[in-house]
């Protein structure tokens, strides 16, 4: 009997402790990840005549990193921190073992093989590389906000860690170092240093983009030889291609830009509901339709409805990570949960506008959806950092809440007191 009555008191909120919204997030796209990923990845089982292999193999995953969400969610967040002190040296090995020893696929060496199992250092990387900025943020602190020598160190950690990554994999580097800059304005790092940041990027920006816009051909696959240049031509013929756009549609040439080509066509006869789940057309035509191209799968079979409401569940994401963020009393804690939840959200947001066409094709894949076995192992290791966090902060409020009832009740005694003996 008191087995059962230990049994009837654990209940699933004292198991899966944290953000329940987070949880709840996390099961949606879980959801939608597994239909979508059956239904995107259909040509491969054709291909392969292994029809539930795949399906199989993205749902072994995805519980696999329920589990390590759960687990990771259980430690302590101040440990956290041990990520920096191991993950930055490991990272900067795995990616040039990948930049020069690694197997190249679409002329990017971005993996590595460990145990029979594929995956990006980069992952690991921007993992590290936000756990060192909270860190730093955190610790190099004035009554203004972070010390000079905060950005200082920042600036030495990212320029290291993106330009390792950027030869390999432009737009992840570049989407890493404006998380850390997002993460830099929310630290409080002076103005002076920020702006003079902002204007040399800028400054960079346009400069190159009007390099590879207007360079000849000839000259940019001449200079592609030199090391670390070699994606040159591929950066190229992404500037020139999101500019060239005929303006009568007759004149679109439908062979050309498969993959842009494909989600517009998948978008553009989507409706309101979509096609319904498992009737894709467009995932016969797209290269990518399970990894880099799933919300223009997405929007075809959910509609407009299902695409809005996957960008509702990564909003609602980044705002509860905000709200986690405030009730922490330590500031690492809370930088860090923003850290992760800008990375996951800024790539989501990246991935579902190159989707739409509004943005040029970076390869990057739909945090937490799209097929991948390593990437989503990770990603769901990165929300249990953030449901690690808001289990600390809200044990925290909890205990704040008992304190401020216990006085209440003390104050409310002592009157009762003073009541009895008038």
């Amino acid at each position: 009997m008191n087995v059962i009555s230990r049994l009837k008191r654990l209940r699933t909120g004292r198991l899966f402790e944290g953000d329940k919204v987070i949880w709840i997030i996390l099961l949606f796209l879980g959801m939608i990840s597994v239909i979508e990923v059956y239904s995107a990845s259909s040509n491969m089982s054709y291909e392969s005549g292994h029809y539930w292999i795949p399906i199989k193999q993205h749902t072994q995953f995805f519980l696999l990193g329920i589990v390590f969400a759960f687990a990771v969610h259980k430690i302590p967040c101040r440990y956290f921190k041990l990520i920096s002190v191991f993950g930055i040296p490991l990272s900067v090995a795995m990616l040039i073992v990948a930049m020069f020893f690694s197997e190249r696929v679409n002329e990017a060496g971005r993996w590595l093989t460990l145990g029979g199992f594929q995956f990006q250092p980069s992952e690991v990387a921007k993992g590290a590389l936000i756990t060192t900025v909270a860190i730093i943020l955190s610790n190099m602190r004035d009554e203004r906000g972070a010390t000079p020598r905060a950005f200082k160190w920042i600036m030495v950690f990212a320029g290291g860690i993106c330009l390792l990554i950027m030869p390999e994999n432009f737009s992840t580097a570049a989407m890493t170092f404006l998380v850390v800059l997002i993460m830099m304005f929310i630290g409080h790092v002076r103005w002076a240093y920020l702006g003079s940041l902002i204007g040399i990027l800028f400054f960079v920006g346009i400069s190159l983009f009007v390099f590879l816009r207007y360079t000849p051909e000839d000259t940019i696959a001449h200079m592609s030889d030199a090391p670390g240049l070699h994606r040159l031509p591929t950066w190229a013929q992404r500037v020139r291609n999101g500019n060239e756009r005929p303006n009568n549609p007759k004149d679109y040439d439908i062979t050309k830009d498969i993959q842009e080509t494909h989600a517009r066509i998948a978008i553009a006869t989507c409706n309101v509901i979509g096609r319904g789940p498992g009737n894709s057309v467009e995932r016969d035509f797209l290269p990518q339709a399970f990894s880099d191209f799933i919300y223009a799968i997405i929007i075809e079979e959910l509609g407009l409805i299902g695409g809005v409401f996957v960008m509702f569940l990564y909003i609602v994401l980044l705002f509860r990570s905000a709200r986690i963020a405030s009730r922490c009393e330590r500031a690492f804690p809370a930088f860090l949960v923003m850290g992760l939840s800008l990375m996951l959200v800024t790539q989501a947001m990246v991935n579902m506008a190159v989707a739409v066409g509004a943005f040029p094709v970076t390869g990057q894949p739909l945090p937490l959806i799209s097929k991948g076995g390593t990437s989503t192992l990770i990603n769901c290791t990165y929300v249990g950092i953030i449901l690690s966090v808001s289990r600390s902060a809200r044990k925290k409020s909890e205990e704040e809440t008992r304190v401020d009832q216990l006085e209440v009740g003390d104050k409310t005694t002592q009157t009762e007191d003073l009541l009895s003996e008038a």
